[in-house]
């Protein structure tokens, strides 16, 4: 079993360098770290007194995976979780903050284990992920990956600017859908016809 550290340098891998994409409302990146998340912690890479892209520029890779293991896997308590959801959630969390949360919140619902949609893992949260990860032992994970992937393609349905993050130029899948399908067994992928099929109403 792979160890959190160990998870969070696969998330680093996985995010890439430094991009400043004027169409992700993230901003400034480095290895999934945004400018936003370096002025929220105080993190002055440069020592000039300011955090701005000069600052982002300058994370090194620990620096990336030390601010996920604490601040994105500690602090919102995912090891709460059943250890079967803790790496994709983790690495939802990265992506996405508090909705990695909600939309497992949200699958254990519709599974019959209430949990509020409120983005906190608390107590009623854990306790229903650990009775849906026994009662559907081996597959909380795969349902929580396609819920993750119809949230990215959700996302990019009411965002046009966001569609290239889960459809190709070509019409493949973007790096969105296959982030998600990493954690989703292969027999629930889906084919390049059917993520055509999905995205075809797009422009």
């Amino acid at each position: 079993m792979k160890t959190i550290d160990q998870i969070a340098a696969e998330i680093v891998a996985r995010e890439g360098g430094y991009v400043n994409d004027p169409d992700d409302p993230g901003g400034a990146t480095k290895y999934g770290v945004t400018l936003a998340t370096l002025q929220r912690l105080g993190m002055d890479r440069t020592g000039d007194g300011r955090v701005n892209n000069a600052d982002v520029k300058a994370l090194t890779r620990s620096d990336a995976q030390r601010i996920f293991v604490e601040h994105y896997f500690r602090t919102p308590r995912l090891g709460d979780l059943p250890q079967s959801v803790q790496a994709p959630v983790f690495d939802m969390y990265v992506n996405a903050g508090s909705n990695a949360v909600r939309i497992l919140q949200r699958l254990l619902s519709r599974m019959g284990f209430a949990a509020t949609d409120d983005g906190i893992v608390g107590p009623r949260t854990s306790d229903a992920a650990r009775r849906a990860d026994v009662a559907a032992a081996g597959y909380l994970p795969d349902a929580y990956g396609i819920a993750r992937r119809n949230y990215y393609y959700a996302l990019a349905d009411a965002r046009p600017a966001s569609r290239k993050y889960a459809r190709t130029a070509s019409g493949g899948k973007g790096g969105w859908i296959l982030r998600a399908e990493e954690f989703v067994s292969a027999r629930y992928h889906l084919t390049l016809a059917e993520h055509q099929k999905r995205t075809a109403a797009w422009a």
